[in-house]
């Protein structure tokens, strides 16, 4: 025959097992976050070492214009041309960066507007 159990006992064992489902879950979780982090460092050096490699070859190509231009004029009016072009070239580039961030919104609108309906769903009389 089979043994009864009381109320609590049977909500007791839905609780412990609820509660082991979540501690299932976040351990899950964690695996999952440390693999995709384990991933992101990984692409992050390579990313990095792209990046060197991009640079460099960037100081080298602004040399040989140095360079050509050194056969047309003096060496150091190759450098200065080439600087100048370069210090114009990056304060156009940074102008037009602030203003783009100077024309974002960091308010999340659509999030706002969520938790306005969904205060106003809330404050409504149960019928």
């Amino acid at each position: 025959m089979a043994e009864e159990r009381s109320v609590s006992a049977v909500l007791q064992d839905i609780v412990r097992d609820l509660q082991d489902i979540v501690r299932a879950e976040i351990r899950l979780a964690k695996v999952e976050i440390r693999e995709d982090v384990r991933r992101v460092v990984a692409s992050s050096v390579w990313l990095a070492g792209g990046l060197v490699a991009v640079l460099s070859g960037w100081v080298f190509l602004l040399w040989t214009i140095v360079y050509a231009l050194a056969t047309r004029m003096p060496m150091w009016a190759a450098a200065l041309v080439v600087t100048v072009l370069m210090a114009a070239a990056g304060a156009v580039l940074i102008m037009g960066g602030l203003q783009r961030v100077r024309r974002l919104n960091a308010t999340p609108e659509r999030t706002v507007e969520s938790l306005k309906e969904n205060l106003q769903w809330i404050k409504q009389p149960t019928k």
